[in-house]
């Protein structure tokens, strides 16, 4: 079997990763060959070339660049693939175009909703990371028998070889070596909703007057968020830290890991806390209740509610991390994906 998967792949987020993790796995299945089309020199290209599967760079500066476009179409001309893999929605618009009959298989991570005659209709196969993509995608009037439900998954060793050696985040913000820590790692997007998380830091500070919010990620709404900060004096306890390159690293050093997210396809960046063993508390946003458990869940938006949840799981009884459930291992995921494929096969 011959797959080719397709990333516009610029920007190193969740879906790049699950992207890695994917061809990493397929890679050690006997008689499938696959290539990976995305941006030549991106972080996507560096880590699956690393891993040995095949990429075929490309310029892809925006991300319906026809100079993808057309190395997309000569890839596929020359590979003669049986399925092609498609992982957001600009390699889907571009590669609908040029599949030339072929399989044409997409991955959904976001609960966005779906335009009417978008080319979301055009997959032979929406494999959705979660239940409540799958409701989304529905309710937008995609037929449910051709949805297929695969969460994304991680390999939990790998995550925790990843945090060492420490990141020492406290000394270098200046902090002691007691003071509690409450992280956040995601991109600064609206969906993100990371100003809900500096208002929950305010309705915290006179319930845990000591207790720091780290926010790491870059993005358009860093300014606005900068901007909710100063309004609400909270310089001295939250800080904007950018994009984290050694993110578990951060993640092991966390109290608390928070989402503050209004939508979510899953929240894989969840599974790498819980095999750190950290505790999480989270808006009840998208897929991310099929993850945790609804103890550790708040409203959406409710800046209060987070607060104190936080704050309770930081007075609670010492925190005992369950073991890392096997269904969101990154095995787990390329199995489903693989039966997607010999499906339509």
């Amino acid at each position: 079997m011959r797959v080719l998967q397709v990333d516009s792949g610029r920007e190193w987020r969740g879906g790049q990763n699950q992207v890695w993790l994917l061809t990493r796995e397929l890679r050690r299945v006997t008689g499938l060959e696959q290539i990976l089309v995305t941006r030549q020199g991106s972080e996507l290209a560096r880590r699956v070339t690393g891993d040995g599967v095949t990429v075929r760079g490309t310029a892809w500066e925006i991300g319906l660049d026809p100079r993808a476009w057309w190395h997309l179409r000569r890839t596929i001309t020359a590979f003669q693939p049986d399925v092609i893999h498609v992982h957001d929605s600009h390699a889907l618009t571009l590669a609908a175009t040029v599949a030339m009959g072929r399989t044409l298989v997409a991955t959904r991570r976001v609960d966005f909703h779906v335009g009417r005659f978008g080319a979301w209709r055009r997959p032979d196969r929406i494999i959705a990371v979660s239940g409540a993509v799958k409701q989304i995608l529905v309710r937008d009037g995609v037929a449910a028998d051709a949805i297929t439900v695969v969460p994304d998954g991680i390999d939990p060793d790998e995550t925790r070889r990843a945090a060492t050696p420490a990141l020492d985040t406290r000394s270098q913000l200046r902090l002691s070596a007691q003071t509690l820590l409450a992280v956040n790692a995601a991109a600064l997007v609206d969906h993100k909703d990371q100003r809900t998380l500096v208002r929950a830091a305010h309705y915290a500070r006179p319930l845990e007057p000591d207790l720091h919010w780290i926010i790491a990620g870059e993005g358009p709404l860093r300014a606005a968020i900068e901007a909710e900060i100063a309004r609400l004096e909270l310089h001295d306890r939250v800080h904007l830290v950018g994009y984290v390159e050694r993110v578990e690293a951060l993640i092991a050093e966390a109290n608390v890991f928070v989402m503050s997210s209004k939508e979510e396809g899953l929240g894989s960046v969840i599974l790498n806390a819980l095999a750190l063993g950290r505790p999480v508390v989270a808006t009840a946003a998208g897929g991310i209740p099929e993850i945790l458990p609804a103890d550790v869940l708040v409203p959406v938006g409710s800046a209060d509610a987070l607060a104190q949840k936080v704050v309770d799981v930081l007075r609670g009884p010492a925190h005992v991390p369950p073991p890392f459930p096997s269904r969101f291992s990154a095995r787990a995921m390329a199995d489903g994906v693989l039966d997607v494929y010999q499906a339509l096969s």
